[in-house]
């Protein structure tokens, strides 16, 4: 038995939410089952009740607004609980269209892949201005160089993750998880596919972008945040040596008027060569402790890993015997009438 879970992340989409539940397919060609889960990122419109109501399989309530990004990941942990084999995350207002699930999940199925993103028609996209386009270009050009992968539309969250790598992901940003997934999936060896998908026509204004330089400056801190964790030594030895070789350079300098018998009159650089040089080096101690704390946090993760692994026997052997699962946070079956 195969199944898939399509999951979408939800703040106050009651509005939204029923034209795309109303799009999603319930058979899917490889998979035996199909279910549905909506995390209510703690919306005040009644979205979970919406979902609920419109037939969602499992619906997670979390306490309180905490971002797009932990939603994620809390739609990931409940999907793995409900014994996802295949998870398709899409989002509320119905950007993406359902239609093309299938081909998104299909280098999982086949195995050619392990997370699959989806790639937006961005070039014949009406609604998007030139510089939008541009920066959306330039930005996935970051991503790739970042995260040693191919994936032409990084900000895209219409993706796919075997039940493997929705495991081995641990989203530690609190903006967005689009691109943070896609170089820890880069550095983790994790199989990336991309697969062109369509769009329907704009609808309400992003809610993560409030605005353009806003939205720049996020995505930039949160990239080189990211790779700060997973390639620091890389990061903190080329900061450490430009410092050093500036310092190197102006200790060159005054080495040459000192020759040249004017060294008086430059002992100022002497001391900032010296102050650099000695800066450049402390930096570079610096990046070999962050990489010997980043090989722990590596060898923590396969450990966890692992754990996840083990309890997933265990549930199965549970299941087996009769007790049901529940993902955290779900609402019950039975008090689902009563969910806010």
């Amino acid at each position: 038995m195969t199944k898939l879970v399509i999951q979408i992340p939800c703040y106050n989409e009651a509005d939204d939410l029923p034209a795309t539940l109303a799009c999603l397919p319930r058979r899917v060609a490889g998979f035996d089952e199909v279910e549905w889960l909506v995390v209510d990122d703690g919306s005040d419109d009644g979205t979970a009740r919406v979902a609920a109501d419109h037939g969602v399989d499992h619906v997670v309530s979390l306490v309180g607004h905490q971002g797009l990004a932990r939603a994620f990941t809390a739609a990931l942990e409940a999907a793995l609980e409900a014994g996802a084999d295949v998870i398709v995350n899409t989002d509320a207002d119905n950007q993406y269209q359902a239609e093309d699930i299938p081909r998104l999940a299909a280098p999982i199925r086949e195995g050619r892949a392990d997370m699959v993103i989806g790639e937006r028609p961005i070039t014949d996209s009406a609604h998007m201005s030139p510089t939008v386009k541009r920066l959306q270009r330039l930005g996935s050009w970051f991503i790739r160089v970042l995260s040693r992968t191919s994936v032409p539309d990084a900000p895209s969250g219409f993706r796919a993750f075997s039940r493997k790598a929705a495991m081995q992901l641990n989203v530690f940003s609190e903006y967005t998880y689009t691109l943070e997934t896609i170089i820890q999936a880069g550095h983790k060896n994790i199989a990336v596919a991309t697969v062109p998908v369509r769009t329907n026509g704009p609808g309400r204004p992003s809610r993560l972008m409030k605005g353009l330089p806003d939205y720049i400056l996020q995505s930039v801190v949160t990239a080189i945040r990211i790779f700060v964790t997973y390639r620091p030594l890389r990061f903190f030895f080329a900061l450490g040596g430009a410092v050093f070789l500036l310092g190197f350079a102006l200790g060159v300098r005054f080495l040459v008027y000192y020759f040249e018998g004017a060294g008086d009159g430059h002992v100022q650089s002497l001391i900032l060569a010296a102050l650099l040089m000695g800066m450049g080096f402390l930096v570079g101690v610096v990046g070999v402790l962050a990489d010997l704390i980043a090989v722990n946090r590596k060898l923590l993760e396969k450990v966890d890993f692992h754990t996840q692994r083990v309890e997933e026997h265990l549930s199965r052997g549970r299941g087996d015997a009769g007790e049901p699962h529940q993902a955290p946070g779900e609402i019950p079956e039975k008090d689902r009438e009563g969910a806010p």
